[in-house]
C-alpha cells in the first residue's frame, strides 16, 4: 500500500519500550517494502516520577497519556505499548490498532544467590512495583519483605546485582525480549502468580478514523493473541481496575474454546478471590465480562472497596 509520508511511532525512551517500537517498525517495513518509519521519543509521567510507588502516583496511565497527546495533536501516527501498562478504557477518538503475537506472560523471579521463591529466607527483600504481584507473593510467602521498586528492567536488575534485594519480580517478556535473562531462577507459572492484564503482549494504538494508518497496520494484528486480551481487558475494566489494586487475569486457547483466570486480592494476600471460566473465543469480552460479575459475587467488590478506601487514606 502506498503512503506518501514516513509513517511516525510514538514510543517511550526506555531500552524494552525502544525494543518493541522497532519490532513493530520492522514488521511494518517486511509486510510493506519501501515504507518509511521513524520513531518519535516521548517521554511520559512514568518516566519521570521514579521514586513513588506507581498506585500513589496514577497507575497505568502515566506510561501512555503523553503518547496519546501526541497522536492526536498529529505529532505522531500511532504508538507502541506494553499492553500490561495500557488502561482499559482509551481516550475518544484512539483504539487499538493491532496486537502482536505474544511473548511469554509470566512472571520471572530474578536473585543472585536463591534459585526459587521457595529457596529465599526468611524476611528476605524481594523487589516489585506491582501491587499484584505483591498480593501473590504475600499469600505464597507472608514472611517476605516486599519492597517498591520502580525503573526501567536494566535499572532494577542493576539493583538486584548490587545486592540491594535478595530477589525481584519482573515480567518474562521484557528480559526475554532484552536478552537480561541471566540472573532469572525461576518462572512463575500462571497457577502460581497470575499475571497482569494483557503481559507479554505488545499493542499499537492509533487513531480510529486515519484508514490509512490502520490499513497498514491490520497485517501485524495476532488474532489469537488479540482475542485473548480482550478477554483479559473485558475483566479489567468491569471491575473498574488500575495499578492501584491487585487484580489478575489470563486468557488462553483450550481447543475450541478461550479460558479465563482472573483473580483479585487485597495487598497483603490474605483475602483473595480467583475463578476461572470457559466461553466463546468469538465473544472475548463476554467472558470477560462474565467472569469479573462472579468474582465480584465471591467476595471481590468487599475487597477492591477495602482497597480503594486505603489508598485514599494513605494519599
Amino acid at each position: 500500500m502506498s503512503f506518501s509520508r514516513a509513517l511516525r511511532i510514538g514510543t517511550r525512551g526506555s531500552l524494552l519500550a525502544l525494543w518493541q517500537a522497532r519490532w513493530v517498525q520492522s514488521r511494518l517495513q517486511a509486510v510493506h517494502p519501501g515504507l518509511e518509519v521513524v520513531l518519535e521519543i516521548i517521554k511520559t509521567q512514568g518516566d519521570k516520577i521514579l521514586d513513588v510507588p506507581l498506585a500513589q502516583v496514577g497507575g497505568k496511565g502515566l506510561f501512555v497519556k503523553e503518547l496519546e497527546e501526541a497522536m492526536l495533536e498529529d505529532r505522531t501516527d500511532l504508538a507502541v505499548h506494553s499492553m500490561k501498562d495500557v488502561p482499559a478504557e482509551f481516550p475518544p477518538g484512539l483504539g487499538l490498532a493491532a496486537v502482536l503475537e505474544r511473548e511469554d506472560p509470566r512472571d520471572a523471579l530474578l536473585s543472585v544467590h536463591f534459585n526459587s521463591l521457595d529457596e529465599l529466607p526468611q524476611g528476605a527483600r524481594v523487589g516489585s512495583s506491582s501491587l499484584r504481584r505483591q498480593s501473590q507473593i504475600k499469600r505464597l510467602r507472608p514472611d517476605l519483605q516486599v519492597v517498591s521498586l520502580r525503573g526501567n528492567v536494566n535499572t532494577r536488575i542493576a539493583k538486584l546485582e548490587a545486592g540491594e534485594f535478595d530477589a525481584i519480580l519482573l515480567a518474562a517478556a521484557g528480559v526475554k525480549r532484552l536478552a537480561m535473562t541471566q540472573q532469572v531462577k525461576q518462572y512463575l507459572e500462571p497457577d502460581q502468580m497470575l499475571p497482569a492484564i494483557g503481559q507479554g503482549a505488545v499493542g499499537v494504538e492509533a487513531r480510529l478514523g486515519d484508514e490509512a494508518v490502520l490499513a497498514l497496520l491490520r497485517p501485524l494484528d495476532h488474532a489469537p493473541t488479540r482475542i485473548c486480551v480482550e478477554a483479559e481487558r473485558a475483566f479489567l475494566a468491569t471491575l473498574e481496575g488500575g495499578c492501584q489494586v491487585p487484580i489478575a487475569g489470563h486468557a488462553q486457547w483450550q481447543g475450541d474454546a478461550l479460558r479465563l483466570q482472573g483473580l483479585v486480592g487485597d495487598l497483603e494476600g490474605r483475602r483473595v478471590v480467583e475463578e476461572t471460566m470457559e466461553g466463546s473465543a468469538s465473544d472475548p469480552a463476554a467472558l470477560g465480562v462474565a467472569l469479573a460479575h462472579r468474582l465480584l459475587d465471591q467476595g471481590a467488590a468487599a475487597i477492591l472497596a477495602d482497597v480503594y478506601h486505603g489508598a485514599a487514606v494513605r494519599t
